[in-house]
């Protein structure tokens, strides 16, 4: 990560007297917030354009002992600050990210205890976050509540997924009222979790939300390290409040000494697309530390001995006659994607602790992260991978039992660098989110919530220890994304969503994919594992029994798996399907082969969440570029105009388009391939199908 230009702050600082109000605008002036104490209690309000996003709300903690920091305030300091940098990610998205804000810190007093309140005001949003030092008069900093309101309209409208529930996050989301957050609506509604009797009424973040006036807001949290996640609980009247995870215990956050929590984030935009274009989150969080060296993590593509198990159902993770970890198999795989440039070979089921009911509640202890199965031998096809420039990417399933990962950590990750082996991809598949077993200090077994502090904890200490193996990993069911990538590059990318697995054996929809660019993936990059080419017909009964299940789909076109490259940034990024069913279609599989995975610039080009999305991507190794187009259920024609191409320079165009007939249910599969010759003057119209989607590949012509 290569810094280019910093401005040094200017603080000024002001001692003397307060008024018990004061703001802070953006840099363009276009996002404006007040901060006042109001009968002795601190809220705050932000605008957009004169356009109002929150209301005036209530900040402030609950630590235990009922020591209450949201109510008999003073002022005590105030200080301002500007910041303006850019700095290079060593892969990404861009190449140069704009870091630019204006800071308002406020020092309050409550009797003589202090708490610390900082805000940053970007073009595109709000962050604040709440800083109590170590003081005399504070027996415990642990936190029992959080009180931070987000007070919106009752006419503004969210997408969202429950919190408090089970499966963690992999639901598809709601659209409604903010005051209609409640499992029964979800039920109702989306997907049927009226079992689900685990928490509250409660939201995930990002949250992403179109407000009465126009705006589009996203709220979420960034740099989540030592503290609980946050969700979002609706109070009525389109208010809604922070709710953080609890211990078992009911404490929410367990401190030894200071506190410091993450940045509660406010993206705002005038349109959808501008809040993809939103770095805030990444910004928020900090560089490597000083004299830490990530040169050795690399982004990829990679195939997997996977589809067959959860999509094609062909083969087991366990011992069985078609267990699909088998030194035959791989090799295979690795030949195919060798010959095919691929940089690594995900291999699921290789371990011993694999059985027919391992999933999915938790029962992860018998997992072994270093001893194989008969069949499988890691030294030999380890060796095997490196002769053909290919490597192994490793796979560690815990079940969601982390303690027994944790105790097997260095000598999995030594066994994993002595085979080099470069990436892992972890799994927490655990459908009880209130189930991730922890022995307490008195020797007992408690149970905590996928999304507190003990997990994320947790997940802190994995990412750094792998770092010391130079170990990449690829987290699946993982805590959320909040720009850790920034400082811990190995954080290399991760799943947290409702991704293409569920295609396999459920459905996500014609829409889901609509939705998660705006929702989940504004918190970074995401493992959808996309690629899939055999939409229907392609699951057996069984591995044993090997009748095609003729109500398996994959609601998609080529076309659009296609575009999900472009669409779906990740930098370790997955063709999710079988050689042989890449093998029916080459041209299409070469565009997978040829599309990046590191990138200078973005740009959207269209949009409107739930509804379709153009991305525009620009290739950080040379001056092509790529571009991807997804729609809903309705067929969607759209204008695209060029002028993102260099001036003067002549382009090679080539287009995998629906055809007339394409449907992703009746007609996935058809799709033509067309090619001309563009400059930045050209503009045309292209038709996406019910479903479905394009992809273009532009190549400077010499």
């Amino acid at each position: 990560m290569k810094k280019v230009f910093v401005l040094i702050s200017l603080f000024l600082f002001v001692s003397c007297s307060f008024n018990s109000q004061t703001t802070v605008k953006s840099p363009d002036s276009s996002v404006l917030l007040d901060f006042q104490l109001s009968n002795e209690q601190p809220f705050y309000t932000i605008k957009k354009n004169k356009k109002v996003v929150i209301e005036k709300s209530l900040l402030g903690l609950i630590l235990e002992n009922k020591l209450d920091f949201s109510s008999g305030f003073k002022i005590e300091d105030v200080s301002n600050s500007s910041y303006s940098d850019s700095w290079s990610p060593s892969f990404g998205e861009e190449s140069n990210i704009i870091n630019e804000y204006n800071q308002l810190s406020i020092i309050l007093l409550k009797d003589s205890l202090e708490m610390k309140l900082i805000f940053r005001v970007f073009d595109d949003g709000v962050a604040f976050k709440y800083e109590i030092p170590t003081q005399t008069g504070i027996k415990s900093y642990d936190i029992i509540d959080e009180k931070t309101q987000f007070n919106l309209s009752p006419n503004d409208k969210a997408w969202w997924i429950p919190a408090f529930s089970y499966r963690r996050y992999e639901f598809l989301h709601a659209y409604s009222s903010i005051d209609s957050i409640s499992k029964k609506y979800f039920s109702d509604s989306v997907e049927d979790i009226s079992y689900d009797t685990l928490g509250i009424d409660a939201a995930h973040t990002p949250l992403t939300l179109k407000k009465k006036n126009g705006l589009y807001v996203s709220l979420h949290e960034a740099n989540l390290i030592n503290f609980s996640s946050m969700t979002v609980a609706p109070k009525g009247d389109g208010k809604l409040e922070a709710e953080l995870y609890p211990w078992s215990d009911g404490i929410k956050v367990k401190l030894e000494s200071e506190i410091i929590s993450p940045w509660r984030t406010i993206q705002i935009a005038e349109n959808s697309s501008d809040l993809l274009l939103s770095n805030m989150i990444i910004n928020l969080n900090d560089d490597p530390e000083e004299g830490s060296d990530f040169s050795w993590v690399k982004p990829g593509k990679y195939m997997g001995v996977w589809w067959e198990m959860i999509g094609t159902n062909q083969s087991t993770w366990w011992p069985s006659a078609n267990h699909g970890a088998n030194n035959k198999k791989v090799i295979k795989y690795l030949d195919f994607a060798s010959k095919h440039k691929f940089d690594g070979l995900l291999v699921e089921g290789w371990n011993i602790g694999w059985h027919p009911e391992w999933c999915c509640s938790g029962n992860g202890d018998p997992f072994s992260f270093t001893e194989t199965q008969d069949d499988f031998d890691l030294p030999y096809l380890s060796k095997y991978a490196k002769g053909k420039g290919i490597r192994l990417v490793g796979h560690h399933e815990t079940g969601g039992q982390i303690q027994n990962y944790e105790s097997q950590l260095d000598d999995a990750y030594s066994l994993y660098k002595e085979n080099g082996i470069k990436f892992i991809k972890t799994g927490y598949v655990n459908d009880v989110s209130k189930n991730i077993k922890r022995i307490d200090e008195n020797g007992n077994t408690v149970y905590e919530w996928h999304h507190g502090q003990f997990m994320i904890n947790h997940m802190q200490r994995v990412i750094e220890k792998a770092a010391e193996y130079e170990i990449s990993i690829i987290k699946h069911e993982p805590i959320k994304d909040t720009g850790l990538r920034r400082k811990y590059p190995n954080f290399i990318s991760r799943e947290g969503a409702k991704g293409q697995e569920f295609n396999g054996f459920s459905s996500n929809g014609v829409n889901h994919i609509t939705i998660l660019p705006f929702t989940r993936m504004l918190s970074g990059p995401m493992d959808y594992t996309p690629g899939i080419f055999q939409l229907n017909n392609f699951r057996y009964k069984s591995p044993e029994n090997k009748v095609i299940d003729k109500g398996a789909i994959v609601p998609s076109t080529i076309t659009k798996e296609l575009a999900l490259y472009v669409i779906m940034y990740s930098p370790m990024q997955m063709a999710a399907d079988l050689p042989e069913h890449y093998l029916k279609h080459p041209q299409a599989f070469e565009f997978i082969k040829n599309v990046p995975v590191d990138w200078s610039s973005k740009i959207i080009l269209d949009s409107e969440i739930g509804s379709h999305l153009i991305i525009a991507r620009k290739d950080k190794e040379s001056e092509n570029w790529y571009v991807g187009g997804i729609t809903n259920e309705n067929e969607k024609a759209v204008k695209i105009d060029f002028k993102f191409l260099s001036e003067g320079k002549r382009y090679s165009l080539n287009i995998f388009s629906d055809k007339d007939n394409t449907h992703w249910k009746d007609n996935p599969m058809d799709y033509k391939i067309t090619n001309q010759e563009i400059n930045s003057n050209t503009v045309f119209e292209i038709k996406m199908a019910q479903g479905g989607g394009f992809a273009m590949e532009i190549l400077l012509l010499e």
